[in-house]
């Protein structure tokens, strides 16, 4: 019997300190590393349950964080994963996943 992914919430707060309990643990990178896998389970979860769209906040800050998740979202778009992913229109600290149409 498959496994079901859990559902996820309609917005995922990519901030460490949203997540994680010891942040000071971890060095630079490794944040980012969580903040990317906690996006990754986060939109394959949405996919799984055929969500039409999910959010993530990224926030402001030096834009490194920003950066690497539409990094990451390219590939989930450019392998038909997602149909397309923009910044929310009231806060630009958002990026909105539109999974399908």
């Amino acid at each position: 019997m498959a496994r079901a992914l859990p559902k996820p919430p309609k917005e995922v707060d990519l901030h460490a300190d949203a997540f994680l309990q010891d942040i000071d643990r971890y060095e630079a990178d490794e944040l980012l590393a969580e903040s990317l896998e906690r996006l990754r389970e986060s939109l394959d979860a949405a996919i799984y349950w055929s969500y039409p769209q999910i959010r993530f906040i990224h926030g402001r800050g030096k834009g490194i964080l920003r950066k690497a998740v539409y990094e990451e979202l390219a590939h989930y778009r450019d392998s038909g994963a997602i149909v397309r992913y923009h910044p929310a229109y009231h806060n630009e600290d958002i990026v909105v996943v539109v999974i399908g149409l």
